[in-house]
């Protein structure tokens, strides 16, 4: 029995629309990659000279894949239009589909034209100054884009280009090679079966190409964060094609508006900042209460000092509940030596990376700022600052990060705060991991390579592996799943989610271990810290107390450490760890600026962006009164300083918030506009 469809229903008129949605996406991810080849040839002496053709390469294939993103969200404007066109009135299909493209094509051309100018300007593809230039003077500024940028030439050049580009995209839509005589062939059923199947899965991979970023899948996704992977600036930036330069400008400008602090008054921040420092409420700068003085050394001035941030490193697994459960050997092996101490009640500054990164950088408290966006964090660095502390302290800083440089701009921002160095994974060659970083081993190995036996160096490292998508192949690594599995309570012993996981934190935990081991048998005179960058990730609980899904280890260890270093009920935050370091190893007198207190001789609160801690408790920073919740998640909940630790939680964010925005004067007329 033959069947037959209404003509509209047809294969063939269903095959001649999409086809032609497809033709569109290739055209622009030809255009984009076309734009990007020619910009990298034309702005050449901008690239470093130490970048090679391999570099090149990279950036081209990265940029490839990025665009195909950018291809799908083009094409969608003119072929969803077009889809019903096609259906409803199909005599306009060709005209719907022509007219929208060419829509397209000019703002993308003037976009590809301008880019060659800004870059000049900036060093940088599109950014928020695009946004800024709105506030500017804008008769002056089109004067200057005529006198000094040929507008009216540039514009020309821009709305040719998109005529050729619209003729090209016209002539590739009506190309039909062979059309006309594979319709007069009479196919077998299987054969055009198999035909359509293959059409079919085509399209399919085209739609998670363009979804994914040139992957089928989010976890190995390629996006404007993750995309720039080259060890060249230049490169990093001509990897994002303009619309996606501008998707990631108008992002960057949204986090800078939100920016907005909190809500406290000059007279608030003035009287708790005094109350923090301990003295009268007498100066209108607040950088006068965050002057600290050195009370003397306790260990002996080491010749390296490493902060290492582990990705998502939690505090649960070493607490002695789960001891049985082997993925936390090398931290516990750690915490058993002589040389080491451990406090088990911190917390993150926030709730991901680049809250604990700022944190450790600026010596700021989370503040609802987004610090890496905001042109205040790049004009000098914060007198709070670590890098340049540790430099009067005659230390080399550096900064080391296993993923892009280009990430939450993090190259760009260590930088402006201080740091003389900064190495990404651009910077490693070829090395295995994921989107987000290279893999741990890789990373230490690059650390240890760049020590010096004569240089004193200030190291922060900054790991990936232990983030989704858990693609380390840690079984091949070592890794014991089934010891594990059998450790496990039994309700977990099947979730291989949950398995993959652990497996990756037991990779962070070996290779951490390793290079910690490593650096003390060349350079016995080495200071370690080690933190997470925050908890809150995967847990074997489901519903883990609040101290179990938030906290995250503070481990110090090194030659002069000992156990009772730290305050016997020390606790704290990121904001802690660079006083804690300058109270460990800083002369007597040495004058340091900082928000934080050391957890060796004051110490014994920590506060984040919804949470504090102590010794014995813990409880969201919003509620009022607040809410102490025990540690162990049971029993009565312990008594605190209630007045106190409000006014503590207050000073902290209301200082962050004003001197990293505002600057270190108190002055009501900066709040008239809010």
């Amino acid at each position: 029995m033959n069947l037959h469809f209404p003509k509209w229903m047809s294969w063939e008129n269903f095959y001649t629309v999409i086809l032609k949605g497809l033709k569109v996406y290739a055209f622009y991810l030809a255009v984009l990659s076309v734009f990007r080849l020619f910009f990298i040839l034309w702005m050449h002496t901008y690239i470093g000279a130490s970048t090679t053709a391999s570099d090149v390469l990279l950036a081209l294939g990265r940029g490839s894949c990025l665009s195909m993103q950018t291809a799908a969200c083009l094409t969608l404007v003119s072929f969803l239009p077009s889809l019903v066109v096609h259906y409803v009135c199909p005599r306009l299909e060709h005209w719907c589909w022509s007219a929208l493209n060419g829509v397209l094509l000019v703002p993308l051309s003037v976009l590809y034209v301008a880019s060659f100018p800004f870059y000049r300007q900036f060093r940088m593809n599109f950014n928020q100054m695009l946004f800024n230039g709105a506030n500017d003077d804008l008769y002056a500024l089109l004067i200057t884009m005529i006198q000094e940028y040929w507008l009216p030439l540039r514009l020309a050049g821009a709305f040719i280009l998109a005529y050729v580009l619209w003729r090209l995209l016209r002539a590739w839509l009506d190309w039909s090679p062979l059309r006309q005589q594979l319709r007069a062939i009479r196919l077998p059923l299987g054969v055009r079966a198999l035909g359509r199947l293959s059409f079919l899965a085509l399209l399919y991979a085209a739609v998670l190409l363009g979804i994914f970023g040139g992957s089928f899948r989010w976890q190995t996704a390629v996006d404007w964060e993750n995309a720039g992977v080259t060890k060249d600036d230049f490169l990093n930036e001509a990897i994002l094609d303009n619309p996606q330069a501008i998707y990631r400008a108008w992002i960057l400008n949204n986090r800078m508006l939100a920016c907005n602090g909190l809500d406290f008054t000059v007279d608030d921040i003035r009287s708790l900042a005094a109350l923090l420092a301990q003295r009268q409420p007498d100066s209108d700068n607040l950088d006068t209460y965050l002057q600290r003085t050195a009370q003397g050394p306790v260990a002996e001035k080491p010749k390296h000092v490493f902060v290492i941030v582990s990705e998502s490193f939690a505090n649960w697994p070493l607490l002695d509940k789960y001891k049985n459960i082997p993925i936390a050997g090398g931290m516990r092996s750690l915490m058993a030596e002589d040389d080491t101490d451990y406090c088990p009640t911190f917390l993150p500054n926030g709730a991901s990376t680049v809250s604990a990164v700022t944190g450790i950088v600026t010596g700021f408290a989370d503040a609802n700022l987004y610090l890496t966006t905001m042109p205040e964090a790049f004009k000098e660095p914060y007198p709070t600052a670590s890098a340049p502390q540790m430099a009067k302290l005659g230390y080399t800083t550096n900064f080391w990060y296993a993923g892009p440089a280009t990430w939450e701009r993090i190259g760009a921002f260590t930088q402006a705060q201080g740091f003389q160095h900064f190495y990404s994974r651009g910077d490693f060659g070829e090395v295995p991991g994921s989107v987000w970083g290279c893999e741990d081993e890789y990373l230490y190995q690059q650390v240890l390579s760049g020590l010096s036996a004569d240089e004193p160096s200030f190291n922060v490292i900054l790991n990936a592996s232990n983030h989704s998508p858990y693609n380390v192949d840690v079984e091949a690594k070592g890794f014991d799943k089934e010891a594990v599995r059998a450790a496990l309570p039994p309700e977990a012993q099947q979730d291989e989610e949950l398995l993959r996981e652990l497996g990756h934190y037991w990779y962070a935990d070996r290779e951490m271990a390793k290079f910690i081991q490593t650096v003390k048998e060349r350079y016995p005179d080495s200071l370690f810290v080690i933190v997470g960058d925050h908890g809150d990730r995967y847990n074997i609980d489901k519903t883990p107390s609040m101290y179990e899904r938030y906290g995250i280890p503070f481990i110090v260890t090194g030659r002069g450490i000992h156990k009772g270093i730290l305050l016997p009920d020390s606790a704290g935050s990121q904001i802690d760890i660079v006083p804690t370091i300058m109270e460990l190893i800083a002369p007597k007198g040495f004058s340091y600026m900082s928000l934080g207190s050391s957890l060796t001789t004051t110490n014994r609160r920590g506060v984040n962006y919804g949470f504090w801690i102590t010794r014995t408790a813990i409880g969201k920073a919003d509620t009022v009164p607040l809410e102490p919740e025990p540690l162990t998640g049971s029993g009565s909940a312990p008594a605190i300083d209630e007045t106190g630790m409000q006014d503590y939680i207050n000073a902290i964010r209301s200082i962050s918030w004003w001197r990293a925005k505002y600057g270190p004067v108190l002055d009501a007329e900066k709040l008239k506009d809010r």
